[in-house]
Formats: structure tokens, sequence, C-alpha cells
């Protein structure tokens, strides 16, 4: 694994004057721009703001522990003067944005300074991170042959996981910084839908849209979720693990399709959190089991809600230069019946209460995704592989999202080969700081 520097231990050193905001800027972008298929843009402005926030420091004056921090920005999410594309060709020619979306201003509030728009699956539609139009951006593993970055928020995670900034934001609507996070040993956290202010996010699914962070620690998480709601300096004070109980979904760990490997981390670390005084129950969680029922009999509500929001792009003159498989994902979803959606709105109302009178105040243990990151050349070769594993990467962050479960993704350890595996903590919607502090604790007792 990497030793780059977090964003906490860089704070440390902006603070200490032992890095300097306009170095640690310009370095980002001068790695950044050197990279292949992770950035789509720049932001032109980025070294004035460096600039500004050195000259805060200089006279004792800064917005925030995060003053004069690089971070890295989504390509669905607003920056000044900046085009937003979605990590489609069909947006090529949008003019640029006239206003920061809000969660950038909130961010900017406290001297974060965006240095670029990160690549993504086109549209934000696919869990594996592929775009044939900017290129696809991958890991530096040791691995023999380039793996999928996971998606949408591939581009994020690889600028984090390459070390060209520590932190990065980007969207999920079905596992879209989960994924990622799984997929490079990183920690995302996709919170509650309510919990930032969404304006100037381009929407995909409205009712699952979320937004949040990708780092390398659940506390550089918390930093960012501090700063994305406009707080420069957020509690970073880690629950109690004897007071948490968490509920590891057995039946999940039972099915034929989830790496062995995958499984044996997930245990390994839920020992440790045994060893440092957790209560650990492994059972059936039914209510899981009934959302992806659901989902798969049903549909996705956010296929459906996608399909609403860009069949005049899928169906008009440039339809064609969309890429083929997401291309064909919204076009299936035109044929789901016109009655699916409120169905499956009434469902999901039912499947969160459901949950609520499982769970209660418990912590939900899954795997993330049941493999590791596939081979890139396989699902660049085939379209009906894709499709295949794109579904099965999906299948387990899903459902938490058609529940408007907080989840986050930790680093579990590592497989046979070396990639990363992944566990996945959630509670109950509206939960997400006793989650985050929850994290915190795991995080701690898996660092001793």
């Amino acid at each position: 694994m990497h030793t780059h520097l977090t964003m906490a231990g860089t704070a440390l050193k902006l603070h200490d004057g032992s890095i300097d905001a306009v170095d640690l800027v310009s370095t980002a972008i001068r790695k950044s721009r050197a990279a292949r298929g992770i950035f789509i843009s720049f932001i032109e402005w980025a070294h004035d703001a460096a600039v500004e926030s050195a000259h805060r420091r200089s006279l004792g004056a800064p917005l925030g522990r995060l003053d004069g921090m690089p971070f890295a920005v989504k390509d669905m999410i607003d920056v000044a003067g900046s085009r937003t594309t979605a990590g489609s060709i069909t947006r090529i020619d949008s003019p640029p944005a006239s206003r920061d979306a809000a969660v950038i201003t909130a961010m900017r509030a406290v001297g974060m300074i965006p240095v670029g728009k990160t690549n993504l699956s086109e549209f934000a539609f696919s869990g594996l991170g592929l775009n044939p139009h900017f290129g696809t951006p991958t890991a530096d593993f040791d691995a023999a042959a380039p793996r999928a970055p996971g998606g949408s928020s591939s581009g994020s995670a690889i600028a984090v996981q390459r070390g060209l900034v520590t932190a990065a934001i980007g969207t999920d609507t079905a596992g879209s910084i989960r994924v990622p996070a799984a997929f490079n040993g990183l920690v995302g956290f996709r919170a509650s839908t309510g919990r930032y202010d969404m304006r100037g996010t381009h929407p995909l699914a409205v009712t699952l849209d979320s937004l949040g962070p990708l780092a390398r620690t659940v506390e550089d998480c918390v930093l960012l979720d501090g700063a994305m709601r406009g707080c420069a300096n957020p509690e970073t004070r880690a629950a109690p693990l004897e007071q948490v109980r968490f509920v590891v979904d057995a039946s999940v760990l039972e099915e034929p399709t989830l790496q062995s490997d995958v499984v044996r981390n997930l245990r390994g670390v839920m020992a440790r959190l045994r060893q440092c005084g957790a209560r650990v129950e492994e059972r059936p969680v039914e209510a899981l089991m009934r959302t992806r029922e659901v989902i798969a009999a049903q549909g996705w509500l956010g296929a459906i809600e996608a399909w609403s929001l860009l069949q005049q792009v899928v169906e008009g003159e440039r339809g064609d230069q969309i890429d083929r498989r997401v291309r064909n994902r919204l076009l299936a979803a035109k044929g789901i019946d016109r009655h699916a959606e409120a169905r499956i709105r009434a469902l999901r109302a039912e499947l969160m209460l459901n949950m609520l009178h499982e769970l209660g105040d418990a912590v939900l243990v899954t795997p993330t995704v049941k493999h590791v990151a596939p081979s890139l050349a396989a699902l660049e070769a085939d379209d009906r592989l894709f499709a295949a594993i794109n579904l099965e990467t999906l299948s387990l962050t899903m459902p938490g999202s058609l529940l408007d479960m907080p989840g986050v993704a930790m680093p579990s350890g590592v497989d046979r080969q070396g990639l990363p595996t992944s566990v996945l903590f959630s509670v109950q919607q509206g939960h997400d700081d006793r989650l985050l502090r929850t994290c915190l604790a795991v995080e701690s007792a898996l660092l001793t």
C-alpha cells in the first residue's frame, strides 16, 4: 500500500509551515496534468486561491485547519468557470458553470481549493468506471494487468489512490462512491440524501442521489464531511466500541458469488472488533434480502429516474455518441413497466420501516463488493460481461441506496494477488454522525 500523506497529516504541515499552500496546489496540478484519464479539466483560479490561502496563514488568520488544502471534484458537480461534462461528449460544448455548487461554496468557505474536475462513468451510470471518451483512470497497483477503477466516481478515487490529492468528492446513486473506494483500498462515505445541499450537483436519479468524500482514512472523510457542510473544525471523536452493536448479514456471506478472500478479510475485521469489546451478531437480515429481491424483480428506481432525465439525450441527434454500454443500460430502463415506479416507491417505504424494526440502532455489516477490481481488458472486450459484472458489482450497495442508509466503505485487507477488499458499515437514514463516529472507532481498532 502507498504511504501517501493523509489530509489530516497535510493539515498539520500546513499549520506548522512545513508545507506551503502554493507548493501543495502547484504540485497537485502538475502531477495531475501528467496523469492519464483521471482529470477532465483543471480549475484555472486554483493557484490564485492558494496564494490567498498562504497570505491568510502568514497573517495567522486561516479559515480553518483545511485552509489551503487541494481537492478533486467529480465532474457532476459545478465549479464556477469550469464546464460540467458529466463524463459525456454530448456535454462538451455546454457553457461553463456560472457559480459553484453549494457544496463547493461550503468547502471554499473553509479555505479548501478545488484543483480539477475528475473523470467518471458517463452520466454517472455505471459501477465500473470505464469511460471511452476521456480514457479510463487506473490505479497504480503492482498487479500484472490494469483493473477497473470502480464507478462512477472513478477519477476521484484514482486521484486519491495515486496520491495526486489527499481528498476528493463524488456522488453516489447506487454505489458510486463506495465501489471505487472498495476497489482502490480507500474509505468512501455515502451520506443520507438530505445531508448536503445538492444545488449545482447534476442529477442522475433525484430520489437516490447523494454526495460524499473519498479519502485514505475515516478521519479524513469526517473532516471532508464537515467541510462539505461548511464546518471548519468538525468533531472527530470516536464512539466507544463497547457500546456499538454490529449485525453481520450471514446470508450474504454464504453466497457462492462472493470471493473467499472478501469473506476472510471481513471476518478478520469483525474478530478484531470483538476483541476490542464490540458486540457482533451474525444472522440473516430479512429486510436486506427483501430489498435485494424487490430490486431484482421490480427494477431499479435509479434506472427509471435516469431514463426520464436522459431520454431526450439518448433519443436525440447525439445519442449515438454516448458510451454504448451506458446507452444500452438506459434503453433497458425505457422498457420498465410504467406502473413499476409507484410499486417500487410503496415497497421502498415499507422496506425502510422493516429495516428500522429489524436493525434498530445496530450497524449493518456486509462486504462492499463481492469481488476485487476486475480486469479492465476483459470488460472493454465484452459488453455482455460488462453488463453482468456491473450488476454484480453494485448488488450489495444498491440496497443501501434504495433505503437511503448512509454507508462507509473501509479497506478490510487484500486478496492473494494483493488487491484491496472492503467492508461496508451502514445505519438507518439520517444517523450519519453516529456512523462516522463508529467508523472512527473501527479505524482506531484496526490500527492498534
